[in-house]
């Protein structure tokens, strides 16, 4: 005899799984929080940092350059981490080191600095990985929702991270350790948050949240494929230029004459400015069936940009930067798209963001310590930004093959046809 649920008790059932499902999603929202406020907090303080440890430029650059090295370790060390343990434990442990390294960081001398550091970009690169494959796992048909939220939510901090920095630690005389230190509590609320979580976790067995479309799976070697690589590339000189940024923007307007104070709110206008471009520029990436036009769009700001503060006057400074700064949500938007729009399968898709953030930050991570040993050198920041405009000319030469209507692992005449663009929308 068939039993059916009392209309209430479907009702209660119904009302559980949602609240369950907003929980999550506010604990993802807690979690993007977490992923770049401890980041761009540090540019504005650079030079507090630097002259009380008494660093030279080139290492108070690696306090950028050593989250990105480690995003590139555990971009492809996450996915093995989720095949012995579930999403949400490793997410658990990688918020816990990422919170033991915001208060390692602020506690005591150059050692911990470090040492914190590294633990608080360990947990962001786990973090970084296996939030879109848990937004895809718990909410399919939200996906670009919850998406959305934690976006907003990661850039938002990030911005209030840079903007906030030199007022806690010279405004409210908390010095850079306490200007650091006070994101630490949200890495507290965000470990107690995700408690319940971690309680009712499925122990996800490892299965792979992507799958292939209905046709065969395609086997691609991603590492011997020269689209591959140049979407690697573009991936990583994108990221290099935002890190370049976030560390050293603040110190350039200074050097220029600009308050320590100002410099960091004009770092934070900048994060503020992204977010309508992130959001945007995906949305129409996907109509496209050609992107070169976008890459040529960011291009063309970010070499403005770059030229008018190397060239431009100070009264002139925000607006280079926003220009630079929507440039990078732009190159952003597109090296994510390109994961899916050069790929046939959700798998091949996977393997090539896989590769591209594990290769690309690599060569991010370059950046800031780059930046500062050359200013270092010739007591400049000139050279340092024809480097950047360097940078820039090949982000094109990428981006142009990276932007054409193709595929990985197939001849390059070979592009994408109606057929094949309504195969990847199912």
């Amino acid at each position: 005899m068939r039993t059916e649920l009392k209309p209430e008790l479907k009702a209660n059932t119904s009302a559980g799984t949602l609240a369950a499902s907003w929980g999550l999603a506010a604990g993802i929202v807690l979690i993007a929080v977490n992923m770049r406020a401890p980041l761009t907090a540090v540019g504005p303080l650079v030079g507090l940092i630097r002259d009380e440890l008494e660093l030279s430029n080139t290492w108070a650059g690696m306090l950028t350059t050593l989250p990105l090295m480690a995003f590139a370790v555990f971009s492809l060390a996450a996915p093995r981490l989720v095949r012995k343990f579930s999403m949400e434990w490793v997410l658990m442990g990688a918020v816990i080191l990422l919170t033991a390294g915001l208060a390692l960081r602020s506690s005591f001398g150059t050692v911990a600095l470090f040492a914190g550091t590294l633990l608080i970009g360990t947990g962001i690169s786990l973090c970084n990985v296996l939030l879109p494959g848990l937004v895809k796992r718990d909410f399919p048909r939200q996906v670009g929702l919850v998406t959305g939220m934690y976006l907003v939510s990661m850039n938002l901090f990030g911005a209030l991270g840079s903007g906030l920095s030199i007022p806690l630690a010279q405004g409210l005389g908390w010095g850079w350790k306490g200007a650091l230190g006070v994101w630490t509590v949200f890495g507290v609320l965000t470990v107690i948050f995700w408690l319940p979580q971690v309680r009712a976790s499925r122990r996800a067995s490892g299965k792979a949240v992507v799958h292939a479309s209905g046709e065969e799976e395609r086997k691609v070697n991603m590492w011997r494929s020269p689209l591959a690589w140049q979407v690697t590339i573009f991936m990583g000189l994108q990221s290099f230029v935002f890190y370049v940024m976030i560390a050293w923007v603040p110190e350039i307007l200074v050097v220029k004459g600009m308050g320590t104070e100002e410099a960091g709110w004009v770092l934070s206008a900048m994060m503020m400015a992204l977010m309508p471009f992130l959001f945007a520029v995906p949305i129409i990436a996907g109509r496209l069936k050609d992107q070169r036009i976008l890459v040529y769009v960011t291009v063309l700001m970010a070499f403005a940009g770059t030229l008018g503060i190397l060239y431009g006057s100070l009264g002139t400074a925000w607006l280079w930067v926003l220009l630079l700064g929507i440039s990078t949500a732009f190159a952003f938007s597109i090296a994510l798209m390109f994961f899916t729009l050069r790929t046939r399968t959700a798998r091949q898709a996977a393997e090539l963001s896989g590769m591209a953030q594990a290769a690309g930050y690599l060569m991010a991570s370059v950046g800031p310590a780059l930046f500062g040993y050359l200013y270092d050198l010739t007591g400049s920041w000139n050279i340092p930004l024809y480097l950047l405009l360097g940078v820039i000319a090949v982000l094109l030469v990428t981006g142009y093959g990276s932007g054409q209507p193709r595929y990985v692992g197939e001849p390059r005449r070979q592009t994408a046809g109606p057929k094949d663009r309504e195969s990847e929308g199912k």
